[in-house]
């Protein structure tokens, strides 16, 4: 299973501000750290705003944070969210499938059961665990030259 550049893009995005929750961060520092152009980063911030899981504020001194604590963001549910209904492969597009073997094509359900225990594997995992304690997160965050590392914020 291939995950979106949007979904990758989002946890990388939700990681951030999660481990800058003392303060509001800005796209073009999330941009800067995490190594993502600034109009996918528009783009998923819109999308991640309109769901719920950011919040943002406009003007000079703006910027985003988390919508909810860390501890209550699902990443099984960022992921369906995000990806929405993509399709995994061609036979489970309505629109588009042109597979002929559709109607008897047992891999399908196979597929169909191997993404949904995906999904649940993620279930279990929230944002505050991606982060909490994770040194290595908090220094790839600190800007070349910076002194000390953030620390999670409840």
């Amino acid at each position: 299973m291939r995950i979106t550049k949007r979904t990758n893009i989002a946890v990388r995005l939700l990681m951030y501000c999660a481990a800058h929750a003392d303060r509001l961060v800005t796209k073009s520092e999330i941009a800067a750290r995490c190594n993502i152009s600034e109009n996918h980063l528009a783009q998923v911030i819109n999308q991640l705003a309109q769901l719920g899981y950011l919040h943002t504020q406009r003007g000079r001194n703006g910027g985003m944070s988390l919508g909810k604590p860390a501890a209550e963001i699902g990443i099984g549910d960022v992921f369906r969210d995000v990806e929405g209904t993509v399709p995994m492969v061609e036979c489970f597009a309505d629109a588009d499938n042109t597979c002929p073997l559709v109607s008897a094509c047992r891999l399908r359900l196979a597929l169909s059961e191997a993404a949904q225990a995906f999904y649940q594997s993620l279930d279990g995992i929230t944002l505050e665990a991606l982060i909490c304690d994770n040194d290595a997160l908090f220094a790839l965050f600190q800007p070349p030259g910076a002194a000390s590392c953030a620390r999670y914020v409840n």
